[in-house]
């Protein structure tokens, strides 16, 4: 048996294999645009969101200043700036704090395609101060299994603070400021998809750096050898899994992997898998067209009677109701 004291020390390259866990488990983020705007607007300004907090609300400054306002809180994003808002919900671009804000859905927009427009506020004549022009997405968001991590987030994700890491994003901000500044045939698709890259990037970067010290789900991925359990979990949540197997996985005895599973989650190892596998069900009978039997057996029951009666007990709802409201 391997003792207490055994299980807690860690292998010398644990910050490279446990990375390597959590970007394993990133592979089920689904970051995708709903509606997209390009705005052109002379100060003074101020423009609304109401975003839905199940999603997600990317800003890019291609050319500003301009002042973030969310709740209580504002910061002044300079041109070339990039942040994700990942729960959405009420906040305000501003070119100053005492301007008062309008509902970008009431101002006048010239749709490019179905989720693409353009909003231009600019006068013929301007005394000289140059237009703000701002890549602003409207995002599903849905990271699986690792939905957990949205809660823990915080409300706005700056993309500052990643670049001296990962300076790779640099060139995706400045093409979007090309994109944005220059009309160009094709321009529409090419932000919004540069959009989604760099709002994932900003994500996969907090997992990977800004997120130590808050402890609970991060800190079990980030230990080499609970998160490597987790990560088998994640990478196959139909396997017949009991606390034996999940053990093993761990390399530890099936006791001290509870304790230490429970004490770090707070919830037990079962419990998890359960958990788990209703997220994946719930994400799979809204968004792909697999059959409640195909769901069932993916996830590891012997019956669509199994999965459904396990479906309600989790969720409140029968998984045709799901299907039926999507």
């Amino acid at each position: 048996m391997i003792d207490q004291k055994s299980e807690i020390i860690a292998p010398v390259d644990a910050p490279l294999r446990s990375s390597e866990w959590i970007n394993e488990l990133l592979l089920g983020m689904r970051l995708s645009g709903l509606n997209y705007r390009r705005v052109q607007i002379a100060p003074p300004f101020g423009i609304r969101f109401d975003t839905d907090i199940r999603c997600a609300q990317f800003h890019f400054v291609a050319q500003g200043p301009v002042l973030l306002r969310l709740g209580g809180d504002e910061q002044i994003l300079e041109t070339g700036d990039a942040v994700l808002l990942p729960r959405g919900g009420q906040h305000c671009l501003l070119s100053s704090s005492e301007v008062k804000s309008r509902d970008i859905e009431q101002i006048d927009a010239l749709p490019l395609c179905d989720d693409f427009s353009c909003v231009n506020e600019c006068p013929d004549t301007l005394d000289g101060t140059p237009p703000v022009r701002l890549f602003s997405g409207c995002m599903q968001f849905d990271l699986g299994g690792m939905q957990p991590l949205l809660t823990l987030m915080p409300a706005v994700m700056h993309v500052g603070t990643l670049l001296s890491r990962y300076p790779e994003m640099l060139p995706m901000l400045e093409a979007m400021a090309r994109e944005a500044s220059l009309e160009r045939a094709g321009a529409a698709g090419i932000l919004s998809r540069l959009a989604d890259v760099v709002a994932a990037s900003i994500v996969r970067g907090w997992v990977e750096c800004d997120c130590a010290d808050i402890g609970g789900w991060i800190e079990a991925l980030r230990d080499p050898r609970l998160g490597k359990v987790i990560a088998a979990v994640h990478r196959e949540p139909g396997r017949d899994w009991t606390v034996a197997a999940m053990a093993a996985e761990m390399g530890s005895s099936r006791s001290v992997f509870a304790e230490r599973f429970r004490g770090s989650l707070g919830v037990s190892p079962l419990g998890y898998v359960t958990q788990l596998r209703m997220r994946l069900a719930a994400q799979w009978i809204a968004e792909r067209q697999l059959s409640i039997d195909q769901i069932a057996w993916r996830l590891g029951y012997g019956s669509q009677a199994a999965f459904s009666r396990a479906f309600k007990r989790a969720t409140g709802r029968t998984p045709g109701a799901v299907r039926s409201h999507r």
